[in-house]
């Protein structure tokens, strides 16, 4: 039964509660929001980043491999230039626990090479009676810990007066294993220090188109348009073939990086432009104006700061394109040259159709910039996953 309706003009009833104020009554969170409530952003980010398993492996493996290459004369079993003459294009050696039954621990058979005189090809078969015990922690070549410190220390070694080509010898009989360690770290190198140069490059300038606008706006938006326009590959051949074959290995490594740097700045300039066309126009960059600072100061401080996840989810997928285009141009001569190793230098053995059909290892090189591009790729998904942690 409905209760009546008050009459017209009457007062309508107002009911107030007599239990005590309790201010904590609605704002009462548990534990785990309470949690989440009092985390920062980077705490945020990194608990979103957790998530992302695949980008959380593949950031510990890019770790890995950047501590590799700090102590890689270590790693390495052989010299970078170390030859055995006797053992050329030797395939590679299976590491084998077991012999007869009996637990040996890791160990490689010994080799005996005849020369084939229908192909007149080396045919390497292993001895089985010749059992080579794997060292660890022991004394091989001699080689100066970056050029500086000598040792002779590793952390792996073919037995004494034995071989162990994990990964087979190339045509001079150097270690294939060896030298791609060493190769990684010129590899890996150069897409960190390019994507420095593209870095400075893509924020200063595209970081002025955005906030000035006008004619320079105008004249970057012109520029960055022609350098997309042209091919990559053949911007990076003309560029550099135009380093003298006079200088040093390490002048022309430099000279890779900067061109790689140089070139691909046009596409993070574009990112920060976007976003500070945007930001430019927020309350706190006109107080900021209003207060006197500079426009350096505003860009920096103020403006990129507000974005810089999304530039870090930038620099690791651009990485993998500089690690690619030095493997292009060391794959085809305009590059590094030799001393110095690289993955794209190790490459060059396995031009030819015939030699990658007799020495198929040679093609090893490719699985390690095949795996570091991968991880960059996921790392890049992840890190823009976590670049809002809100979402």
């Amino acid at each position: 039964m409905m209760s009546p309706l008050p009459a017209p003009g009457a007062p309508l009833p107002h009911y107030v509660s007599t239990a005590p104020f309790d201010p904590h009554a609605t704002e009462t969170m548990t534990a785990a929001q309470s949690r989440i409530h009092l985390a920062s952003q980077k705490q945020l980010m990194w608990w979103k980043f957790k998530q992302h398993r695949l980008a959380l492996i593949s950031g510990i493996f890019l770790a890995a491999v950047y501590l590799m290459i700090l102590i890689v004369e270590f790693l390495a079993p052989y010299g970078l230039h170390t030859r055995n003459v006797d053992f050329i294009h030797a395939p590679p050696q299976s590491v084998h626990l077991f012999d007869k039954g009996e637990f040996v621990g890791p160990f490689v058979y010994g080799r005996s090479m005849t020369l084939d005189l229908d192909t007149l090809h080396r045919v390497y078969t292993d001895r089985p009676n010749d059992v080579q015990p794997i060292r660890f922690f022991c004394r091989g070549d001699a080689y100066k810990f970056w050029g500086f410190a000598a040792s002779n220390y590793h952390l792996v070694c073919p037995a004494i007066g034995g071989q162990m080509f994990l990964l087979g010898t190339d045509r001079l009989g150097r270690d294939v294993l060896s030298r791609i360690l060493y190769g990684a770290r010129i590899s890996l190198t150069i897409g960190l220090i390019g994507i420095s140069i593209s870095f400075v490059l893509g924020i200063v300038i595209g970081g002025l188109a955005g906030y000035w606008g006008g004619i320079f706006d105008l004249i970057v938006q012109r520029l960055i348009e022609v350098l997309q326009s042209l091919p990559s590959l053949p911007l990076w051949m003309a560029l550099a073939a135009i380093m003298p074959v006079t200088w040093s290995p390490i002048v022309i490594y430099f000279g890779i990086t900067v061109i790689l740097g140089i070139i691909d700045w046009t596409g993070l300039a574009r990112a920060v432009r976007s976003k500070l066309l945007a930001l430019r126009e927020e309350d706190y960059v006109q107080a900021a104006q209003l207060m006197g600072a500079s426009t350096p100061r505003i860009i920096g401080r103020h403006l990129v700061p507000g974005f810089m996840s999304h530039l870090i989810a930038s620099a690791t997928i651009s990485i993998p394109g500089m690690i690619l285009g030095e493997t292009a141009l060391s794959f085809l001569g305009l590059g590094l040259r030799p001393p110095i190793t690289s993955w794209g230098i190790l490459l060059t053995e396995a031009k030819s159709v015939s030699v990658i059909a007799f020495y198929p290892w040679l093609l090893y090189p490719i699985i390690p910039v095949v795996l570091v591009i991968l991880a960059f790729n996921f790392l890049g998904d992840g890190l823009r996953d976590a670049a809002d942690p809100y979402k």
